[in-house]
């Protein structure tokens, strides 16, 4: 990626700290270089969430983006609180658990307080008018603006000149006619930008939210109905194994050795882990008060999808070390199917 050395270095007479919502994806890294294209002198801000898929495979790379655009950046956590948003919307969902247009209110609220500390007051994202159903129409945008109390005050560089001017374009301070035009979830133009500006390493180009996927959806509503308080560990369980609802109980088995691992780590005090003892086996979590049927469905589950093929086993289970042991017989795939769509 190109870093804008001979713009960075250029003396203006009128120079606006601007403070950039940087995801890492396309939309984002383009605003921003178009803006420091222009002399202004950009910082960024990320905020990492815990229904990122892009954590899983490792992080969206905003770091190495915003290195190569040469800013500094910013990372905000969006944690329990944000977790509450997500389960009470003000504005409602999309298709699936998404809260969009609250999740932009949030972020910009931060962003907000973030930009007292280092005096800028211009704000820009990479929103593309029409690019997403629920939040980058022209209604949502105004609410947006409205709701953090920034009228004005949010520039768009890609959609720019169909929306009405900001501040900064009226106070001339960005010039209007170099931002752009762009609306609709095309990305032909995005792109083409981005190979003309020498841009690289931008990830999620169609999104990374967990929110909108339905199978994690499905998760996550059950997780809130069962659950009054839901921490960022509780997030981070729904996104690895299978899981099983049984009454007031979570049931969750590893896939594989990666997974069985991470249910060791985010195993709580009060947490019991099941094995099936000298057999291929998964590591089975039980979360929840300890009924005698609640060890019964998560040992018979353990021995389910393990490797053992013995119509009757002693799994092994407990809190701190496996030192209990209960015996369990193999059940059918339409059993654990009927336990599936109970969730």
């Amino acid at each position: 990626m190109r870093r804008f050395k001979s713009i960075a270095t250029r003396i203006l007479t009128k120079r606006k700290k601007a403070l950039a919502l940087l995801s890492g994806g396309l939309d984002s890294t383009l605003a921003v270089a178009l803006l420091i294209k222009q002399g202004v002198d950009v910082e960024g801000v990320f905020f990492s969430s815990p229904f990122c898929q892009c954590n899983r495979k490792g992080s969206c790379q905003v770091i190495d983006v915003a290195k190569a655009l040469g800013i500094r950046l910013k990372m905000i956590t969006k944690g329990e609180e944000y977790i509450e948003v997500v389960r009470k919307p003000k504005h409602g969902y999309g298709k699936g658990m998404n809260p969009c247009i609250d999740c932009r209110i949030f972020m910009l609220k931060k962003a907000k307080e973030y930009a007292k500390e280092i005096g800028a007051s211009l704000f820009i994202t990479g929103e593309v008018l029409g690019e997403r159903p629920m939040s980058q129409h022209r209604r949502a945008l105004d609410i947006i603006e409205m709701e953090v109390g920034l009228e004005g005050k949010i520039l768009r560089p890609l959609s720019a000149k169909l929306l009405p001017e900001t501040e900064a374009e009226k106070n001339g301070l960005v010039d209007r006619d170099q931002l752009l035009d762009i609306s609709g979830r095309s990305r032909k133009r995005q792109i083409e930008l981005a190979k003309n500006l020498e841009l690289k390493g931008y990830s999620c180009p169609a999104g990374g939210c967990l929110l909108t996927d339905k199978h994690f959806a499905r998760r996550l509503k059950d997780l809130f109905k069962n659950m009054e308080k839901v921490t960022v560990q509780d997030i981070e369980l729904l996104k690895i194994g299978r899981h099983f609802r049984v009454g007031p109980n979570k049931i969750v088995v590893g896939r594989d050795e990666d997974e069985n691992q991470k249910l060791l780590d985010l195993k709580r005090e009060g947490d019991y882990y099941f094995e099936v003892p000298e057999c291929g086996s998964p590591i089975t979590l039980l979360v929840g008060p300890k009924s005698e049927k609640a060890i019964m469905t998560a040992a018979t589950l353990t021995l389910h999808y393990s490797d053992c093929k013995d119509d009757q086993m002693l799994i092994t289970y407990g809190e701190q070390k496996l030192d209990s042991t209960i015996s369990v017989n193999q059940i059918s795939k339409n059993e654990v199917d009927k336990l599936l769509r109970a969730r």
